[in-house]
């Protein structure tokens, strides 16, 4: 983690001078005092100013970016993101001409990702936070795929009158399927096998349920 040390006359203006180094606001300073201020014989004869060293506190946030900028160094890639903290979620979005090879096949790769980002930003705080990525808003897009396709085949599976099982799916998609159909009172639905084949199966609800 960057750090610098400064020295200045008093504490304050030596964690100020840090600061403004580190191009941090104050309350992300981890602050270590090294050397209070003294002022020697008569004032100033044998004086020594303060010493202090400042280094970025780490946050959830601060820690998922930088394990991102070391994926992406390691990739190559020419990216930037953004990211927006909430009261329990950190939000990340991934912009480039490069980003989608961290899509991968129907979002394989990012959902990969997104839970080795997650199982290390909450590995050392003891405030959780889910860390949500996304690459271009791609994941609205795949909702809205997802929510189609969970009508298209509930239709099916009440116009053939039997159960119709979909592809594997992620638990985050197979949620949004779920939650696409709950509502209904014609069909129902749920999820059988392992992971990482657990899929969805939409089945036509009998006249007598």
């Amino acid at each position: 983690m960057k750090c610098v040390e400064k020295t200045a006359k008093t504490v304050e203006e030596a964690v100020m001078a840090a600061v403004r180094e580190l191009g941090i606001e104050r309350e992300e300073a981890e602050i270590e005092v090294l050397e209070e201020p003294s002022r020697g014989i008569l004032g100033f004869i044998g004086a020594k100013p303060a010493r202090v060293r400042v280094s970025v506190k780490e946050t959830p946030q601060k820690r998922a970016e930088e394990l991102l900028q070391s994926v992406f160094r390691a990739m190559n890639l020419d990216v930037k993101m953004t990211c927006r903290t909430g009261e329990r979620e950190i939000l990340i979005n991934v912009e480039g001409p490069e980003a989608g090879v961290l899509i991968g096949r129907r979002g394989e790769t990012l959902d990969a990702l997104q839970y080795l980002i997650n199982l290390s930003v909450n590995k050392n705080f003891s405030e959780k936070k889910k860390v949500l990525i996304d690459v271009e808003g791609y994941r609205s897009r795949r909702e809205e795929t997802l929510q189609k396709l969970a009508l298209k085949m509930a239709e099916k599976a009440k116009k053939k009158g039997k159960s119709i099982a979909l592809e594997p799916m992620s638990s985050q998609e197979r949620r949004i399927i779920h939650t696409a159909l709950q509502g209904r009172n014609d069909i129902y639905t749920y999820s059988e096998g392992e992971e990482p084949f657990r899929k969805i199966v939409i089945s036509p609800k009998k006249m007598s349920q």
